[in-house]
Parts: C-alpha cells; sequence; structure tokens
C-alpha cells in the first residue's frame, strides 16, 4: 500500500516509517501537521494515512480537522486516525464524513501489536471502518435512555460490537463460537430492527448500522 504518515513526534512518525516499509508498504510522505496532511494527500492520492489526532499549533483536534479536510478534498481518502486518548466526538466527527466508509480510530497502544494494526490498516484502505475496543467501550457508556438499540437483543449488540470492529461475518462468528449462518441471522435482524434501507448495499447498510450504534 501507499502510505501518508503525519504525526507531529519524530521518533513515532520514523518508527511508523520503518515499520511500513519493513512489511512492504511505501511510505510516500510523512509529515508533522495538519496542512502538510492535506496537501500530501491531494499530491499523492494514498491508499491509506495514518494520522495523530493532536498536532500542532495547540495540540488538540488538529489532526482530525485535517483528516475531515482532507476526505473533503479527495473524497473517501482512507484515514486511520491514532490518538493517545479515547475521545469519542473525534470518532463521532470522522464517521460523519463519507458514511464512515475507510475510517479507522486506534489508541496508540494498539501499534505494538503489530499483526493488529497492520490488519486495521489494511481493512481501512479496502474501505472498512475499525474502532478501537476502548473506544466502543465508551460510546456504551455513554449510551442514551433513549437508546434506538434498545430493541436488540445482547447477542445482537456484542454482534454490531464487532462489526464496529471493522469485522467480517465469519470473524465474528469465530469469535462468538457460532456459525456463519447465525452470524448473518443476527446482523439480518440488526439491519431490520434499526430500520435500515433494504435497497442499500451490505456494505453501507452495516456502516448505518455501526453509526446508529455510535450514536446511541
Amino acid at each position: 500500500m501507499r502510505v501518508v504518515i503525519a504525526d507531529d513526534a519524530v521518533l513515532l512518525r520514523e518508527g511508523l516509517s520503518r515499520l511500513l516499509t519493513d512489511f512492504g508498504h511505501q511510505v510516500v510522505a510523512a509529515v508533522g501537521d495538519g496542512d502538510a496532511l492535506v496537501e500530501a494527500v491531494v499530491a499523492h492520492r494514498p491508499d491509506v494515512s495514518v494520522v495523530d489526532v493532536r498536532m500542532p499549533p495547540s495540540h488538540t483536534d488538529e489532526g482530525l480537522r485535517a483528516a475531515v479536510e482532507a476526505r473533503r478534498r479527495v473524497p473517501g481518502t482512507p484515514i486511520l486516525v491514532l490518538s493517545q486518548y479515547v475521545e469519542v466526538s473525534y470518532a463521532d466527527d470522522l464517521l460523519d464524513t463519507a458514511g464512515g466508509a475507510g475510517i479507522g480510530y486506534l489508541l496508540k497502544d494498539r501499534v505494538a501489536a503489530i499483526d493488529e494494526f497492520l490488519d486495521g490498516l489494511s481493512r481501512v484502505a479496502a474501505g472498512g471502518t475499525v474502532l478501537d475496543p476502548e473506544v466502543i467501550s465508551q460510546l456504551l457508556v455513554r449510551r442514551r435512555r433513549d437508546d434506538p438499540l434498545a430493541a436488540l437483543t445482547p447477542r445482537e449488540r456484542e454482534v454490531l460490537a464487532l462489526m464496529a470492529e471493522g469485522r467480517s461475518n465469519t470473524a465474528i462468528a469465530r469469535v462468538l463460537v457460532v456459525s456463519d449462518g447465525a452470524v448473518e441471522k443476527h446482523v439480518r435482524n440488526i439491519f431490520t430492527k434499526l430500520g435500515l434501507p433494504p435497497d442499500a448495499t451490505t456494505h453501507h447498510r452495516r456502516v448505518l448500522a455501526v453509526l446508529a450504534h455510535l450514536r446511541a
């Protein structure tokens, strides 16, 4: 894959570059601020960009805002956001762009689990939605009383949470130790209970279901 890296921490930026290069990927740009990220995405049209949420000058949400701008300038460009902390609003803002396709939000600690990080990066590059389990946990805690997911069974909620991590039906079946057919039935029930349009593509309905999960 052709990758852009945006992180103001030189050591992490160089470490990610070395890691990705060692696994056969091409780092087409490694930058340290949001403006440079947008310029790099426009210039290189990478397969995926790895972006730190907090960058200069204020070290608050510059990386996120640059990622949103990059997706505005290059619609659908895949973005994997890395953050030191769980910031639920950041996930919501980014998922609002292009229906959440090609979006990932992971804590930086996940980079140490190399196989999981690279798998998540590949899934985002392929148009998937990958969310850190800690982000999902925080979203569940924040759930409002008028929960649109109230009609879901506990098992359907488990399936939806795994969908939010970007897992396929087969992967979900493996985690829950059930058959693929059982997962497909749960997914159909989730779509029906959330009132998702049957005329939409399966991928689009999965993204809409994840968005409903996040905003609940």
